[in-house]
């Protein structure tokens, strides 16, 4: 999963009535790319949370719709709820999930704001990443005196809308537009009934901390500053909410935990901090419990994290990582953990209905039956990829085995970074076993394109030549990190476990047979390059690394048969 992916969550100020719901979420639905994950209506607050996900493109498409059919089908002057409001959509946030920067997804909401306005016709403020002013960063600011304080609001100059009208519209209200970073909503659990002693815990580590009294117990008189406001202790950990409650259901108490941004305080860190500060009280943490979605790297982040306090190589797969991070968050301790389900990458490809299956999800054996049936793709390119992700494996195995063997307990950090780096090799290999295929049904694709007059002969011709560079390309890159791998494979067959010592030997006869294999690709390709510029620096480039390639394998093997004593 290499497209950038952002995630969207409209909130509409409705959450009564499922019909006008559904209206919103068809809207939604009805542009392709993006993928609905999640409805959450609530009648109290007469409000939807709604989540969905896919390429900038289509999920910018899809809120526009979804504040056109908000505007539509809401009607603020009847609404009453008790979450704050002012819009028919009232927030609709941009957020960054895969492969794209909060910067970039600020660009994003600010086009986002831009359409609503200007297409729709709703009144915009932008906040959080996507303010233009730092004032209007604060949502709660931006949204204060909410719906019944908006006509006033819009008349003063400083409240001027970002994008849209200044008008007061008593239908649909105003919007606010942002960009930020994923909210994880996170519970952890305890061995207590208490609520006070979870909630002790919750002041103790979310941001805002708790009141200074006279005597530092709860009960105490607060303390004062100089314009008369409580004064705050802050807790240990940033961009963290918290708070204790009682859940009747499972007969303990948890810390509900919002981790506002995750790169600042990962689940991991302050799943450490609640066991720390629950055993200053007596309490011991026994598990906790994900609401909603996470991003694939928080899980990982917390695998790696485990895994280095354990001395523990983190050069394994991200099944195993997701693994260790479930065990030891006790994310399964009251009902089974899916990572299909709560994982946001995988949620997606699991509910892309019809989507087309990779390669490299089908099982080895239904791989080589693809290869070798009638169909052109998956042709040498892919199986170059594949061989050299076999090469990449195996060294990553012979680190692994070398960072737990007894007596090496020193030197497991050593191995696990030679094994970071074989997992990096092979799980590129991997991705470019199906872009390979992909580059050959695109260029297959082009020379499908019509070419009747002079304008379709010349769209055709240039889309050729596209595809070509991108079917050169590819398999340039299988050579690369091939290549790239032989810096594992060589460090292994040095000083890895010597009972391994052929592993590294087989690698480097798989890694040198993907760099010479993709090497044929390149060339098959280059006589339809008119850039003869470019193509011939190509070519020169892939015998270099063809030679490199050769050379090293060679003093691989003369290294592995030098020490197999038969």
């Amino acid at each position: 999963m290499n497209e950038p992916l952002i995630e969207c969550v409209p909130n509409v100020s409705e959450g009564r009535d499922p019909a006008v719901i559904k209206q919103i979420t068809d809207a939604i639905e009805s542009v392709e790319g993006v993928t609905l994950l999640d409805v959450d209506p609530g009648k109290a607050t007469h409000r939807t949370v709604v989540t969905f996900v896919g390429a900038p493109e289509p999920v910018i498409e899809a809120a526009v719709r979804a504040g056109r059919k908000a505007a539509e089908v809401i009607d603020m002057s009847r609404h009453h709820g008790e979450h704050p409001r002012f819009g028919a959509m009232d927030v609709c946030p941009l957020v960054p999930v895969a492969n794209v920067t909060m910067e970039k997804t600020a660009e994003y909401a600010r086009t986002l704001a831009r359409r609503l306005g200007e297409e729709v016709g709703l009144t915009i403020y932008c906040y959080e990443n996507a303010a233009f002013h730092e004032k209007r960063r604060n949502l709660a600011t931006v949204r204060a005196g909410e719906y019944e304080g908006l006509a006033d609001k819009l008349r003063r100059d400083e409240w001027k809308p970002d994008f849209g009208p200044a008008a007061f519209n008593p239908r649909s209200g105003a919007t606010a537009v942002g960009a930020r970073d994923f909210l994880v909503a996170y519970n952890v659990n305890l061995n207590t009934t208490s609520t006070r002693r979870a909630n002790a815990i919750a002041f103790d580590i979310r941001e805002k901390g708790r009141v200074q009294t006279s005597d530092g117990t709860p009960t105490g008189t607060p303390l004062l500053d100089e314009k008369g406001e409580k004064l705050w202790q802050p807790g240990s950990l940033k961009c963290v909410k918290a708070i204790g409650w009682f859940i009747e259901e499972y007969g303990i108490a948890q810390i509900s935990i919002n981790l506002t941004n995750i790169s600042v305080t990962p689940v991991h860190v302050a799943f450490d901090e609640c066991c720390n500060r629950a055993q200053e009280r007596g309490v011991r943490v026994t598990g906790s419990e994900l609401v909603g979605l996470i991003p694939l790297r928080a899980m990982l982040d917390a695998g790696r994290y485990f895994l280095t306090k354990q001395q523990r190589s983190l050069g394994v797969s991200d099944r195993e990582l997701i693994k260790i991070a479930v065990k030891s968050l006790g994310l399964d301790e009251l009902y089974p953990f899916k990572p299909e389900e709560k994982i946001i990458e995988y949620a997606i490809a699991a509910r892309r209905k019809g989507a087309h299956k990779r390669l490299v999800d089908r099982t080895l054996e239904a791989f080589v039956h693809e290869t070798a049936s009638e169909s052109p793709a998956p042709g040498g390119g892919s199986i170059a990829a594949a061989m050299g992700a076999f090469g990449a494996a195996l060294a990553t195995m012979v680190a692994n085995l070398s960072s737990h063997k007894r007596g090496w307990d020193d030197r497991w950090q050593e191995f696990s970074d030679w094994a970071v780096k074989g997992k990096g090799c092979h799980d590129a290999l991997l991705r470019l076993i199906d872009e390979d295929t992909d580059a050959f049904n695109r260029l297959m694709d082009a020379f499908g394109l019509p070419k009747g007059s002079d304008a379709e002969k010349a769209a055709r011709s240039q889309a050729i030549q596209s595809a070509t560079r991108g079917a050169i390309e590819v398999p340039l890159k299988v050579m690369e990190t091939a290549l790239a791998s032989f810096e594992v494979i060589e460090a292994m067959a040095e000083t890895g476990l010597e009972a391994s010592i052929s592993d590294a030997g087989v690698a480097a006869l798989a890694a040198r047979a993907a760099v010479m294999g993709a090497h044929l690709n390149v060339r098959i390709n280059a006589g339809s390059v008119k850039d003869k510029t470019w193509i011939d620096g190509v070519l020169k480039k892939a015998a270099d690394l063809e030679r490199q390639a050769i050379e090293r394998e060679r003093a691989v093997l003369e290294r592995v048969n030098g020490k197999m004593k038969a």
